[in-house]
């Protein structure tokens, strides 16, 4: 049997032998370039049982080689380039914590991100703005994080304000903008500034119930969707007296939302509903909402909504959302949710806490565990303490085996296949699913 061939053995040749040229970036590369040396570090399950012991400092040295060519390659003069680089860096970002190589060169990676903010884009302007949430997520709340805000804060607010910008930029810096100053702002002016900001965006679509042919339109409905939720996330660290001016501003205006086709918008708007009367409840044991009964007859109707011009997976998504809504608005209750990250937990006990685990979710994406585990700034938001130090011998025990795995898989595996089998069997009597 002939033996196969190397994988190396080719790797700078094209057809006929001849070497090919080799791009300075693409998509491909700029995912698995970064990832490639990140993914590993992730989760302390991903360390392989007998493998070759890796070379750490050799593996850091060499992916802040790779980076400090992303950092140069965002002042390219291609813009596909560019983009290609900074969704690197938000990759590298998102994995593993850099806060030392970001440090010396934070001023630098400051720069580049204003740059293409301000003269690339729609799709480069977005991949921007993704990179500098993730730069003040690494930063932390710090002197340094504050000078990077004050940098780039009064460039999101031009770009979030501007009707001329594209939608997708508008909406990515409305929600930048929103997490940065959560993360780094200790000045309150500054904080009701940007609160401002956002209000004058998302309160336009408050227009569409008075006047249809309003400034509103179906193609804001994300940046006002962004710039709601954004302004939610901001309202959780004001104090009780501004808290108590913005829910008797917002409170009686937000249900008209519930009524808008966009089924993102309705569950933005139910869930900052839910969030204000657990602020307004938590600043007053007496809070009473004179249009109550009204406003639970619309959170009913959409937590049963049985439309059938809607699609199946809309509707089983906003009635789990909107009853969760309702029992909060009726019962003052929340459905506590557990996250597993390592050998910890956090429990997500109230909609302010998930107002904030969503949009860090939704910033860092795999990443949201690894950053749990070793994010200081998270750690704090969440009040996880410290980082948790584990030995290389805790971290096996932690683990385990592979034939452990493979059985229960299988075990879930059967199980799973036999209750999809009862459900599809016409004579089983079976009832709709929510």
């Amino acid at each position: 049997m002939p033996k196969p061939k190397k994988r190396g053995s080719n790797h700078q040749r094209g057809a006929g032998g001849q070497p090919r040229n080799v791009q300075p970036f693409s998509d491909e590369d700029a995912s698995i370039e970064t990832m490639s040396h990140c993914s590993g570090f992730s989760d302390p399950a991903s360390f392989t049982e007998d493998g070759p012991e890796i070379d750490e400092e050799a593996t850091q040295e060499d992916l802040e080689y790779k980076l400090k060519g992303f950092i140069d390659l965002t002042l390219d003069k291609s813009a596909k380039t560019r983009q290609a680089a900074l969704e690197s860096l938000k990759n590298a970002f998102s994995s593993k914590i850099l806060y030392e190589f970001i440090m010396e060169r934070r001023m630098t990676l400051t720069d580049s991100i204003e740059r293409c903010i301000k003269k690339g884009k729609s799709d480069e302007q977005c991949a921007a703005a993704g990179l500098a949430c993730l730069l003040c997520v690494q930063m932390g709340s710090g002197i340094e994080s504050e000078e990077i805000f004050k940098t780039l804060g009064p460039v999101l607010k031009k770009i979030v304000c501007d009707g001329t910008a594209s939608i997708q930029a508008r909406q990515a810096c409305a929600t930048c903008l929103g997490i940065c100053c959560f993360i780094v702002t200790d000045d309150i002016t500054e904080l009701y500034s940007t609160m401002e900001c956002l209000e004058n965006i998302f309160t336009k679509a408050y227009q569409r119930d008075r006047d249809t042919n309003g400034v509103s339109s179906t193609h804001n409905t994300v940046l006002h969707i962004s710039a709601l939720l954004a302004w939610t996330l901001l309202l959780t660290i004001c104090p009780m007296n501004e808290v108590k001016k913005k829910i008797e501003m917002h409170l009686h205006k937000l249900p008209s939302l519930l009524s808008c086709d966009d089924l993102n918008m309705r569950i933005a708007a139910g869930e900052t509903l839910a969030l204000l009367f657990e602020l307004a409840r938590e600043t007053d044991a007496d809070f009473f909402y004179e249009d109550m009964e009204l406003l639970t007859e619309k959170l009913r109707a959409l937590a049963t909504d049985g439309n059938k011009h809607r699609a199946k997976v809309d509707k089983r998504k906003q009635r789990s959302v909107f009853r969760d809504v309702l029992r909060a608005v009726e019962e003052r209750d929340f459905p506590t949710e557990m996250v597993k990250f390592g050998p910890e937990r956090v429990y997500i006990d109230c909609w302010v806490k998930k107002q904030t685990y969503d949009t860090f979710k939704e910033v860092l994406g795999s990443g949201m565990q690894y950053h749990l585990q070793s994010n200081d700034f998270l750690r704090n938001v969440f009040e996880l303490g410290p980082p948790v130090m584990l030995d290389a011998a805790t971290l096996k025990t932690m683990k385990i085996s592979r034939f452990e795995r493979h059985l229960y898989n299988s075990a879930a595996f059967k199980a799973r296949t036999k209750a999809r089998s009862k459900c599809r069997d016409k004579r089983a009597d079976v009832g709709e699913f929510f």
